[in-house]
């Protein structure tokens, strides 16, 4: 009959930081005890001697661990107050081992000719050094582990944010333009046009692959993502046919600029929607990308009925009828460049703009879409 072992999973030493300190505090003392008692016993000391080292090193742990309880509130505080306050502890605290320790030494050996003073100056030397690598090693191993979570922090925040991308960028599409695209081409079929059913098929499968294959933090051009844009008023237009008029304005300063991946697609979408739609006689939707200093400026605005308000909103709530894509730029604006960038939009009652400034970066960056 087999038996099955049970698998050992290893841990990180620090994955229980409470043990892993009282793990360090006991080996390390222990090891300072050692070292001292073996260092005495060579010197031809009586066996006697390791009593004072025996003291002096539980002293060591004890006032250690009050240390560290103080260290613990010292590090959540400012810098200053931290290395001030710590230092001054462990002078305090030296200095009262090594009073323990002379005070030991000169009750054990009362027939030494050695002056108080120096017993203690000599003892506060030996603590000071001791007490002072403690300290040194207790922020350093405190400083790795924050490292270490902050990394890790980090790292969950990016894959946190790559997997909300990703949904977003898959869902970001809106289930009209899909069924809307879906039933003109059932409408075309059944007309037997086939040539423009194939076209508007064709046209649909590129710009679907090209939205859920593309890494989701992925970086283009802003060249690229005009394409892009191109590629889905083609199939708008077909369609609006007149009634959906897009231009595009590019500097070519600006054309290698990097922005996220169909950053502008919903703002568009978002344009017929509310300004080609609604019309008669459809709307004129403008893209255009110029240089502002050391940043790039993008305007995307229509000819629409606007919000019948021509103030300027940074933050347009998602109720007041622009829909979920206002958000989610702004969001990915945020995550992509921080506090480096500008999201405002402007109504009038010809029209509404949305005004985006980011820096301008034209360099190959490790996730570039294809």
């Amino acid at each position: 009959m087999s038996v099955s072992v049970p698998r050992i999973k290893p841990q990180p030493f620090f994955a229980d930081k409470n043990r892993a300190f009282w793990n360090l505090q006991s080996l390390g003392w222990a090891g300072a005890f050692l070292l001292r008692g073996s260092s005495t016993i060579a010197n031809g000391q009586p066996l006697s001697s390791l009593v004072p080292v025996m003291i002096s090193t539980v002293t060591g742990y004890s006032v250690t661990l009050l240390i560290a309880v103080m260290f613990r509130f010292l590090l959540k505080q400012r810098p200053i107050v931290t290395w001030g306050v710590s230092i001054v502890t462990v002078v305090a605290a030296a200095g009262l081992v090594a009073f323990i320790d002379a005070w030991v030494f000169s009750t054990q050996n009362r027939a030494s000719e050695t002056a108080g003073l120096q017993l203690f100056l000599g003892a506060f030397y030996l603590s000071m050094t001791l007490l002072g690598a403690w300290c040194s090693l207790y922020y350093a191993i405190n400083f790795y582990l924050t490292v270490e979570e902050q990394a890790d922090q980090l790292l969950r925040l990016e894959n946190q944010a790559a997997n909300a991308q990703l949904a977003m960028l898959r869902y970001q599409l809106n289930p009209h333009f899909l069924f809307n695209t879906l039933n003109s081409i059932s409408t075309l079929v059944l007309l037997k046009q086939t040539d423009r059913a194939n076209a508007m098929l064709s046209r649909l499968s590129s710009f679907l692959r090209y939205t859920l294959v593309n890494e989701p933090t992925a970086q283009v051009t802003i060249e690229q993502e005009i394409e892009t844009l191109k590629l889905y008023l083609e199939i708008e237009k077909m369609r609006f046919e007149d009634r959906l008029r897009p231009v595009f304005t590019v500097d070519p300063a600006v054309a290698r600029a990097r922005l996220p991946s169909l950053l502008l697609q919903p703002l568009v979408e978002n344009a017929i929607k509310y300004a080609v739609t609604p019309k008669e006689e459809g709307a004129e939707i403008s893209v255009s990308a110029q240089p502002a200093g050391e940043n790039v400026r993008i305007v995307v605005s229509d000819s629409g009925p606007g919000l019948n308000d021509g103030a300027m909103k940074p933050h347009i709530p998602m109720s007041e009828g622009t829909g979920v894509g206002l958000p989610n730029i702004r969001d990915r604006l945020i995550q992509a460049f921080g506090e480096r960038q500008s999201f405002e939009t402007r109504s009038t009652p010809g029209g509404f703009s949305v005004i985006i400034e980011i820096p301008l970066n034209m360099d190959e960056t490790s996730k570039v879409a294809a």
